[in-house]
């Protein structure tokens, strides 16, 4: 207890400064699962789609962040088997460990799991750093179990919807005026579902508490609202009546493109309301037993502090602007040829996993779900759609990433001992 009163504030300052460091590596590289897919199919540039992400990131990190920090906070060690020292300085060195690893992975333009990195560096030093009962083991499973789960689930999602929209426009005598139809529908799915999780689920800890039949009526008024946003911008697309094939079916997907918009959008908040964890849960933690002076308040499911989730949602945008852009180009064109009706597929899908995970409290790998999103969409187009060479690699850099997370946070937290103990 010494050091918190000694170091207290500078712990803390160190422990803001390495917090911010891993979600500008959120920002960096995994945000390009939030965008790759608008960039990929060319309904968005790369600025759009930055700017998209720079205002949906920050509110889903915001809004809907809470319940996911809870997780990465009170659910994967057992703070009652460590001091307040060793906890303070573990989750410093798994920020730390985190944050250098997406580093070295965006500059390599590798597109790796930041639930992976986090949850690997903590695990790291809990186990090897304190004891090996200091990690709640049966709380991993769950957790593992989801990176398998949840690309599954996403998959199914986006081929179960890429499908429908084959049959209900692609493969019709009329597929523009089939766009026109049935792409409102679309948009009104989309509104709700991601109004629906965060006005149930993400307003609590900004002391908004709706009930169950609130959040349904509010969402359905929210998918309402972008259905006819949608539709406004739908009459804006037209079609010469003398176009020929290839002509028709691009403005078919000039449709979808104006429904990437708001896909785009949902997978933004998504990524934002899943990820700010990554990067904000240890920093949670490390706040907690400062302010509280040991590890005690901790055992309590107290609320994630809205400073906190600021500083990782400002952590996610600036590292977005900074250097997002490369890991953004190799997801958006290298997995498969994506096209904004498939794009679409595969976004909507990953959007409606990624939030839905959120809303439990369950942390899954963004990653993971668009590669199963899009691997759905090569699936219902055939396998030689898929460019398996980047997806082995991609699988390959999801191998490193846990172990590299565990070493680092290692190395760190030996380092931080040296220096405070």
């Amino acid at each position: 207890m010494e050091l918190l009163t000694d170091y207290g504030f500078i712990l803390l300052v160190l422990a803001c400064l390495f917090g911010f460091f891993m979600a500008w590596g959120v920002g960096a590289n995994d945000v390009a699962n939030a965008m790759g897919t608008s960039v990929g199919s060319r309904a968005l540039t790369i600025k759009q789609a930055i700017v998209i992400a720079m205002v949906f990131e920050f509110c889903g990190a915001y809004l809907a962040g809470g319940e996911v920090t809870e997780t990465i906070k009170n659910g994967i060690v057992d703070i009652d088997v460590m001091t307040a020292d060793l906890l303070v300085l573990g989750m410093m060195s798994a920020l730390l460990a985190s944050g250098t690893w997406l580093l070295i992975a965006t500059n390599r333009g590798w597109p790796v799991s930041t639930t992976h990195t986090i949850i690997g560096a903590v695990v790291g030093f809990a186990a090897f750093g304190v004891s090996f009962d200091a990690v709640h083991w049966s709380a991993i499973l769950p957790i593992t179990a989801s990176w398998v789960v949840t690309p599954f689930l996403s998959g199914v999602l986006a081929f179960g919807l890429f499908v429908s929209v084959q049959k209900l426009i692609i493969n019709t005598d009329n597929p523009f005026d089939n766009a026109k139809r049935y792409v409102p529908i679309y948009m009104f799915i989309t509104g709700f579902m991601v109004a629906l999780m965060t006005l149930s689920k993400g307003l609590k800890h900004v002391g908004l508490d709706i009930n169950s039949e609130q959040s349904v009526l509010l969402a359905v008024g929210a998918g309402i609202l972008v259905m006819l946003l949608g539709i406004a911008l739908l009459r804006r697309v037209q079609i010469a009546p003398d176009a020929d094939r290839s002509t028709y079916f691009a403005s078919v997907e000039k449709v979808f493109a104006t429904l990437m918009i708001f896909t785009a959008c949902s997978m933004a908040f998504a990524h934002g309301a899943n990820d700010v964890a990554n990067a904000v849960g240890p920093l949670a933690a490390i706040a907690g037993v400062i302010q509280n002076h040991g590890v005690g308040e901790l055992t309590a499911k107290s609320a994630v502090p809205t400073w906190v989730l600021l500083l990782g949602a400002v952590g996610i945008v600036v590292g977005l602007a900074t250097y997002g852009y490369k890991i953004i180009a190799t997801v958006g064109r290298g997995i498969t040829e994506l096209t904004p009706s498939r794009g679409f597929a595969a976004e909507l899908a990953t959007a409606s996993t990624v939030v839905g995970a959120s809303a439990i409290g369950l942390p899954v790998s963004t990653t993971h779900t668009l590669v199963g999103a899009v691997l759905g969409i090569g699936l219902a187009r055939g396998i030689s759609a898929l460019n398996l060479r980047v997806i082995g690699s991609i699988f390959m850099s999801w191998a490193i990433t846990l172990p590299a997370g565990a070493f680092l946070a290692i190395v760190f937290f030996s380092i931080l001992k040296l220096i405070f103990l």
